[in-house]
């Protein structure tokens, strides 16, 4: 019997041993994954920045609070085979939308501000247009974690529907009370912006008040959620989710591979955890018989699928394999209602 065993470890180490040791962003690992013939490619990102900096960028703690679960739908609502909430509601232009958390592991309240945004729009029937403010929500909720070094993305959903969140718009736009104040930086490419040299862990003040010229009063232009639920972790329940309501926030584990994400379906062939990821998950479909989720992230819009032929793809989109909660991506998702 000791011999079995003693036969099993050693095959188990084999294993272990046969597969490359790949520094992360270099051109070994991006050349693996390639020859692999996974169902996407890879390619070089985040030209000249540290690894530790990247780390910071997967700024959501998972397995941390869970709201209530929401179930909310019979089963013979019939779901097409593909969805995208871009063609299904046109006139809420937020969904649309990437923004930049530039040097700060904000991405749990921007996947949250980001879908909060699309769905006061949506449940308005296009007549609410409006963009939820990462900042006040960054830098307001005490409760969520730790500002820029991580936070959760159900408390997020909860503080909306508690405190309510004001509007605000990307850096610089001057849209809304409290627009974001982290200057955008080039993640990936050698670029206009300036390189990310990072935030040294300091998130911005919670200001209660709207910038100068912007009325109404950080008060009055409070946004509500009525309900802030999980939802069921399979893959049924999500797309009715996503059906019926808008977009979603979703979390899951980065591995290094996704940071050399270039097109296709992602799912992890190689490298260690970097740490928890939010992102926005829109929708739904399937490349070359692989289904997938459709997500926006939050890392300018160098990242990720930068094909404007498709709109299924564009700036800073990307698939993540569908069905099988990979990486955990079906088992952190929440969400709400406006009031």
């Amino acid at each position: 019997m000791w011999q079995l065993a003693f036969l099993c470890v050693i095959a188990a180490l084999s294993v272990s041993w046969a597969r490359p040791r790949l520094a992360p962003l270099s051109h070994e690992m991006v050349n693996f994954i390639n020859k692999a013939n996974s169902t996407w490619t890879a390619g070089h990102n985040f030209h000249n920045v540290d690894y530790s900096y990247v780390k910071r960028l997967c700024g959501t703690f998972l397995k941390g609070p869970k709201l209530p679960v929401m179930v909310q739908y019979a089963d013979y609502i019939k779901l097409p085979a593909s969805f995208d909430p871009r063609e299904q509601w046109p006139n809420c232009p937020t969904l649309k939308e990437i923004r930049d958390q530039g040097s700060c592991g904000s991405c749990w309240a921007f996947g949250a501000a980001e879908a909060i945004s699309d769905r006061v729009c949506i449940h308005s029937n296009g007549k609410v247009s409006l963009e939820i403010s990462s900042q006040d929500l960054l830098t307001c909720c005490d409760r969520c974690g730790m500002g820029c070094n991580g936070g959760y993305p159900s408390a997020a959903w909860d503080f909306w529907t508690e405190k309510g969140l004001v509007t605000g718009g990307l850096y610089n736009s001057h849209i809304g009370c409290r627009p974001y104040t982290i200057e955008p930086c080039e993640h990936h490419v050698n670029g206009s912006r300036p390189p990310c040299s990072g935030e040294g862990g300091d998130t911005p003040n919670c200001d209660m008040s709207c910038e100068s010229g912007y009325s109404p009063s950080y008060n009055e232009d409070k946004h509500f959620g009525k309900t802030s639920y999980s939802v069921p972790s399979n893959e049924k329940d999500i797309m009715k989710e996503l059906y019926k309501n808008g977009p979603v926030e979703g979390a899951f584990t980065v591995y290094e591979d996704f940071l050399l994400y270039k097109s296709g379906v992602y799912q992890h062939v190689s490298g260690s955890a970097v740490g928890g990821h939010a992102i926005k998950i829109l929708g739904w479909g399937e490349e070359n018989g692989v289904p997938y989720w459709l997500a926006a992230n939050s890392w300018n819009t160098d990242w990720g699928e930068n094909v404007f032929l498709s709109i299924l793809k564009g700036p800073s989109y990307f698939k993540i394999l569908r069905g099988e909660d990979h990486c955990g991506i079906e088992s952190e998702i929440v969400a709400g209602i406006p009031k």
